[in-house]
């Protein structure tokens, strides 16, 4: 078994693993919560904003899409595994002393919290590194276990909301309206703009060839990503006017300064891969007259649109398999060029272009003479 595969399996086995273990334990916190109807409500509402910010990341990824599988991972990761850690290691925090409500709130809690999210960027930074591209792919990776972890926090939060044992709200329908409101409409970004900072680090980490800063980026990460996390916990110690001071000073600039990171990474996508085909199309390793086909967004649906007219789902099939090739070429090409491949790099490389010259006499992009599939 190859070094690269063996990896992989490995990343697999310890993630689902942990993703079955951290699940029976959330049910089983999830079933003490409250009345089976109580906590199916607080699941189906704390699902609502999950949809439209999962929509959002899925954008940001849709010029070298990663793995489903890994995205997945990673919402399970936040929803299963970072929920139960947190758990454990925020009641652990007793055992070296007593520890008030307040410190827990605003210092226990962000720093297990933000640690477990984050573990799983690290997994990925250890054994599937060649998945990590640079700062957006750590940016959409850390929202979608930023997400889960909301989703499984918030359906606590609901059913003590509801069920008056929050020590806040008045229970009942206001009690949950009240919670459902704060933390789904006013904050559901709250949990992925924190772990955010640690996928910036993973993602500068990536793109670095400084060991030191392959060190202290991700570190750095976990340190902004814990001090915005405690502010924001902090900030319902004082009351309403504390909660909006806080949201509007720190997180409302926060979010946008970060969401303008990942639109502006976003737009540089095609250049990047634009420039890397082009230097790829020289080496002879694709045709240079394909490159527009697969840089433009719009190109790329067109082709695959035009490929399922004229060759049913084998030639849409064939078309998509050729476009995500040549994307993985480029963005390795990419890694190549800056100076950071992954260490098996000659052989994903040649993977992909071996790929890619099986499919090519099989295709054909509009105006084009279409070939005999």
């Amino acid at each position: 078994m190859s070094e690269r595969r063996s990896e992989s399996v490995t990343f697999t086995v310890v993630v689902t693993v942990a993703v079955i273990l951290g699940a029976l334990m959330m049910l089983a916190v999830l079933a003490l919560a409250g009345a089976p109807t109580v906590t199916l409500v607080a699941a189906l509402l704390a699902a609502l904003p999950v949809g439209p910010l999962v929509a959002c990341y899925l954008w940001l990824d849709r010029y070298e899409p990663e793995p489903k599988t890994l995205l997945l991972y990673g919402l399970l990761w936040g929803a299963f595994v970072a929920t139960a850690a947190a758990l454990v290691l925020g009641g652990m925090g007793g055992i070296f002393g007593a520890v008030t409500d307040d410190v827990s709130l605003a210092v226990v809690a962000p720093v297990t919290e933000e640690a477990a999210k984050g573990l799983f960027l690290l997994l990925l930074l250890w054994w599937r590194r060649a998945e990590l591209d640079g700062i957006l792919d750590g940016i959409v990776y850390a929202g979608m276990v930023g997400i889960g972890f909301a989703f499984t926090e918030n359906i606590l939060y609901l059913a003590a909301a509801y069920n008056g044992t929050d020590g806040v709200g008045p229970g009942g329908v206001a009690g949950v309206t009240a919670t459902f409101v704060v933390r789904c409409l006013v904050s559901p970004f709250a949990h992925p703009l924190f772990t955010a900072f640690i996928g910036v680090g993973v993602g500068i980490a990536v793109a670095s060839r400084s060991r030191r800063v392959r060190v202290a980026a991700p570190l750095g990460g976990f340190v902004l990503a814990v001090l915005t996390h405690g502010a924001w916990n902090a900030s319902t110690i004082f009351g309403v006017g504390g909660f909006v001071g806080v949201y509007v000073v720190l997180m409302v600039p926060a979010l946008v300064g970060l969401a303008s990171l990942a639109v502006w990474m976003r737009r540089s996508e095609p250049l990047v891969l634009q420039a890397a085909l082009d230097d790829a199309a020289r080496r002879g390793l694709i045709p240079a007259t394909d490159i527009g086909w697969v840089v433009d967004l719009r190109a790329r649906q067109a082709t695959r649109a035009y490929a399922g007219r004229l060759g049913g789902p084998e030639g849409a099939r064939a078309m998509a398999s050729y476009q995500q090739a040549t994307i993985e070429l480029g963005y390795l090409h990419h890694r190549l060029l800056r100076g950071t491949p992954p260490a098996d790099w000659r052989v994903r490389g040649a993977e992909h272009v071996e790929r890619i010259r099986a499919v090519r006499p099989h295709i054909a992009f509009p105006g084009q003479v279409v070939p005999t599939l």
